[in-house]
């Protein structure tokens, strides 16, 4: 018997992951029309499934996705991210989540969060990072 090393091939679905414009749009929409709470009815189980990639996404990635957002549509996905992380199945995102990514773009942006945005995230998830993230 013999003992080798063994590197599994990398199976991280995130690095193939494209989040489209299509998505991004519906779920900005989903936020705008107060549909949150009703995710997992609004969102195929295919979507549910495939689009949870979207919470691993980095800085980088939202940068480049969001520029040409406004801060509204910004405050949408917040509020999207926030809430399904919570609801969805596969969407918990902790410190990485993309709603500290967004919510930097906004302060980059000169348009941090409002204080009853803030309230709002606070009272809607129990993820402790968001909207800031880890504290280093």
């Amino acid at each position: 018997m013999s003992v080798g090393s063994w590197t599994p091939e990398s199976s991280d679905a995130s690095d193939s992951y494209q989040l489209s414009e299509h998505t991004l749009k519906l779920f900005i929409e989903l936020s705008r029309q107060n549909e949150l709470e009703n995710l997992q009815t609004r969102l195929s189980k295919e979507q549910i499934e495939k689009e949870c990639q979207a919470m691993k996404l980095t800085m980088s990635d939202w940068q480049s996705l969001t520029h040409l957002l406004d801060d509204d549509e910004l405050y949408q996905l917040i509020r999207f991210f926030t809430r399904s992380e919570m609801l969805l199945p596969g969407w918990e995102a902790g410190a990485e989540s993309p709603v500290v990514w967004l919510a930097k773009i906004l302060r980059q942006r000169k348009s941090p969060l409002k204080k009853e945005q803030l309230q709002w995230i606070k009272s809607h998830s129990t993820n402790r990072f968001i909207p800031n993230g880890a504290l280093i």
